[in-house]
């Protein structure tokens, strides 16, 4: 699902025309992502848990050159999912 099909299901779900169902997950998203710039946690229950958590610095390898290249260390983002929505895909069959 790309973004505007994300729109559509919103505005269908909530009855909002599209312009008002992109600028709900727009606010979502921007809310989302100042809230992990800050290193916080958004912990939405039942669904998930979306977090920064810190990755080292390390030595990578150039594929094609084969040559060592250093990786700063840095931060990204992961989620963990609830227990509500592991049962629901689950249930789905949508595990892996």
């Amino acid at each position: 699902m790309n973004k505007a099909e994300f729109v559509n299901a919103v505005a269908e779900a909530t009855g909002e025309n599209k312009a008002k169902a992109a600028e709900l997950v727009d606010a979502v998203f921007e809310v989302l992502t100042d809230v992990l710039k800050r290193g916080d946690d958004v912990r939405l229950p039942a669904f998930g848990v979306f977090a920064v958590s810190d990755t080292p610095a390390r030595v990578g390898r150039n594929p094609q050159t084969k040559e060592e290249v250093h990786i700063p260390a840095g931060k990204r983002a992961k989620f963990r999912p609830g227990k509500a929505l592991k049962e629901a895909l689950v249930a789905n069959g949508a595990h892996r």
